[in-house]
């Protein structure tokens, strides 16, 4: 009897023990609880410096066991450069640039771009080989091309307000996962707001009214926080009519209030600006509170002993303090990472092969590589080449042979160059003569002796070897880039010119073989006026896609018809658009409001085989201003190949008493058609879409009036259109 009692009593000691071992060490630890007295509880053990510490890009608290979230830029990849005591850096999956991601108008693949990134980084955050906390990826970026001579255009995906709100929401979506708890990773939105120039963005203001802040500027920010659930953003460079973004009001008074943002950094270097040159507080210190004060809780500057000196002098309190890491945490709660492992499904992700190598990620990487090949034009169909019909190509141009990173690409773990895309494309049959530049005759020679010519011309979007490096200051006390190209643009650097010098290098080549394709590697729009009147056929692609050599070849060859549809209206000339510095875009920017013929408008893009668009209709005839109707429109492929066409619908308002675009993008899919295959594509137009800001409310008004809806596929092409009234 004494022995069993014994034996009971050791069994009820031990499942005690195991009970306790199963136990959250801390409450904040504890999935059970609510999220906010988690949170309460992490507050309260830490110390002040560990919460200051939080404030900056680390929000690891090691003493208490909790994981940093860390960060990554990452709007077309993840970018793990190398590090010291690292021999190489760490290889992601590297996608097109965003210009090329939305040239593809198919934010399903964009998402599965953005999940691609997302896995990555787990997978880096979580494998013990690798070990870089880089849970909250720096993306996507939620910036317009309003103006084709801003130097940072090819990190955004055009000039369309609803198109990139779709995009970014898509990739935003993506980057998080498709779990109903966890996030797989966290996106950061940049760069908020009317972040369009690089010449003196440290000092400068984007100035326009309230209407273009809520009809234009902030919709694809809007669209990711409210559509796609991203919960942080960094605040830009420049001022939106003269307050500075890091300590305008709106950051709270709308970001967080009206759109639940709860991360909000500063950029880089960002809190000295304030300093100088804006001048507008007399130290690092004061900045730094300033901020602070205005909600800024990710500091990219320095912050840390002036906000240490602040809490010492009783400048910020200590409560403000856990006010501005609160949501900071709630984050970290929202990835899991203070949950246990077995709960979180994306803990799963580690050591195992590197993604990167395989086939899911770099199928993706593929498809979206040719995807986002334009069609610029195709004279005589001299597009697709025929294998079996020559014997013989040049391969011409200074991009025929590599692929450019840029500022914010990573490492791919390959690379495909349009010449070796080529290469294997042909195969031994057809003789390949390559020339780097026109150098000692070459590129004329191998034009000469070939059947075919293609020349790969574009620009640099390093803007030089050592990008990282090579600033310097203009004489006019501004910081720059030093491009010796004036067409050449990136961050730190606007465009002085959208002419292509590389030009002459087709017409070179023209001159000796007509036979001439263009292949316009670009991160932005050219005015290749010459190109466009003679060369029989050009395609364009954006920069830094790993596959980018085997995509070309495969639209070259005809083993994919080509389907992107450009996301920026092309101009002829300068002379077409207002001034740079112009933000009110009423003025003649973008297809909604450009003035005269671009030489390539919005949306457009061709393809080897044709489509008709017939049978428009609605859902109903009218449209009650809280409801929404169906477009549907039927598609037919007409041709004798397989392609992808693009069904992008317009409106134009008729009857608003106020300023309204020429037209404006409200829906658009991406349709694959076998041949003579018809598809009914259907597309939601909510009443909502079609209000417009009013000031004197303040607030959205739609109108009664009659709106007509156009279908094509360009903004420059309608091929149907019918009408709806509002009421």
């Amino acid at each position: 009897m004494k022995n069993s009692l014994s034996a009971a009593s050791c069994l009820v000691f031990l499942s005690l023990a195991a009970a306790r071992a199963q136990q959250p060490p801390y409450p904040f630890s504890d999935p059970t609880q609510p999220v906010e007295k988690r949170i309460d509880n992490l507050l309260s053990l830490m110390t002040v410096d560990e919460k200051i510490h939080c404030l900056g890009t680390d929000t690891g608290v090691p003493r208490l066991g909790v994981p940093n979230i860390g960060s990554s830029e990452g709007i077309h990849g993840v970018v793990q450069r190398q590090k010291r005591g690292n021999r190489e850096p760490i290889t992601t999956t590297q996608f097109p640039q965003p210009k090329g991601m939305g040239e593809s108008w198919d934010p399903d693949l964009v998402r599965a771009a953005g999940g691609v990134e997302g896995y990555e980084a787990r997978f880096i955050s979580q494998t013990a080989k690798y070990d870089r906390k880089i849970l909250m990826l720096w993306g996507p970026q939620s910036d317009l091309a309003r103006d084709p001579r801003w130097g940072r255009s090819e990190e955004v995906y055009g000039e369309d307000p609803f198109f990139n709100g779709t995009m970014t929401t898509a990739f935003a979506r993506g980057l998080e996962g498709d779990d109903p708890k966890y996030w797989q990773a966290s996106p950061l939105l940049k760069h908020f707001l009317a972040n369009s120039n690089e010449d003196h963005r440290d000092s400068s203001s984007s100035n326009f009214d309230q209407r273009l802040f809520w009809e234009y500027y902030s919709v694809p920010f809007r669209m990711a926080f409210q559509e796609g659930g991203a919960k942080a953003v960094m605040a830009s460079y420049n001022g939106w009519n003269g307050t500075p973004m890091a300590i305008n009001p709106i950051l709270q008074s709308i970001l967080r209030d009206q759109w639940g943002v709860e991360v909000f950094s500063s950029d880089g270097g960002a809190v000295h600006e304030l300093v100088d040159p804006r001048h507008l507080f007399p130290d690092q210190k004061a900045a730094v509170v300033a901020c602070l004060k205005n909600g800024i809780n990710q500091f990219l500057d320095r912050y840390l002993d002036e906000t240490t000196a602040a809490v010492k002098d009783g400048e910020v309190s200590e409560a403000e303090i856990d006010a501005l890491l609160r949501p900071k945490f709630r984050i970290a709660i929202k990835l899991g990472l203070l949950d246990p492992a077995d709960m979180v499904r994306y803990t799963k992700i580690k050591d195992s092969p590197e993604p990167w190598n395989t086939g899911r990620d770099r199928d993706i990487s593929k498809k979206m590589a040719l995807e986002s090949v334009v069609l610029l034009k195709n004279e005589g169909n001299l597009l697709p080449l025929d294998r079996n019909a020559i014997h013989s190509i040049a391969v011409i141009g200074p991009l025929a042979d590599q692929v450019h990173w840029d500022w914010y690409g990573g490492t791919p773990p390959y690379t495909v160059t349009p010449l070796a895309g080529i290469q294997a494309a042909v195969g031994a049959n057809v003789k390949v003569n390559y020339a780097e530049s026109e150098l000692g005759n070459a590129a004329v020679l191998a034009a000469k002796n070939s059947d075919v010519a293609v020349v790969v011309i574009g620009n640099d979007p390093t803007c030089g070897p050592d990008m990282a490096h090579d600033w310097y200051h203009t004489i006019d006390g501004g910081g720059t880039l030093a491009c010796t190209v004036p067409s050449d643009g990136r961050e730190g650097r606007d465009r002085e010119s959208i002419d292509l010098a590389e030009e002459q290098l087709v017409k070179q080549v023209y001159a000796v073989n007509q036979k001439v394709i263009v292949i316009l590697v670009s991160s932005f729009p050219f005015a290749i006026n010459w190109s466009e009147e003679h060369a029989p056929a050009i395609l364009h692609m954006a920069h830094s896609s790993q596959d980018e050599g085997a995509a070309l070849a495969a639209v070259l060859f005809g083993d994919y018809d080509p389907g992107g549809h450009l996301v920026e209206t092309w101009p002829k000339s300068l002379d077409q658009l207002p001034p740079m510095m112009d933000y009110n875009i009423r003025d003649g920017k973008t297809y909604m409001y450009f003035k005269g013929e671009p030489l390539y408008p919005f949306g457009f893009g061709l393809s080897y085989t044709t489509f008709k668009f017939a049978d428009l209709r609605t859902s109903a005839s009218t449209l009650k201003k809280d409801g929404a109707v169906t477009v549907s429109v039927d598609v037919t492929n007409t041709g004798s190949r397989a392609g992808d066409a693009v069904v992008e619908m317009y409106v134009h308002h008729m009857g608003t008493k106020v300023e309204e675009p020429n037209e404006a993008l409200k829906g658009f899919k991406r349709v694959s058609l076998a041949p003579g295959e018809t598809k009914t594509v259907e597309l939601p137009l909510k009443a909502s879409a079609l209000g417009w800001w009013d000031e004197k409310l303040p607030g959205w008004r739609v109108e009664a009036e009659p709106v007509q809806v156009r279908i094509g596929d360009s903004s420059a092409d309608v091929l149907a259109s019918t009408t709806i009234r509002v009421q």
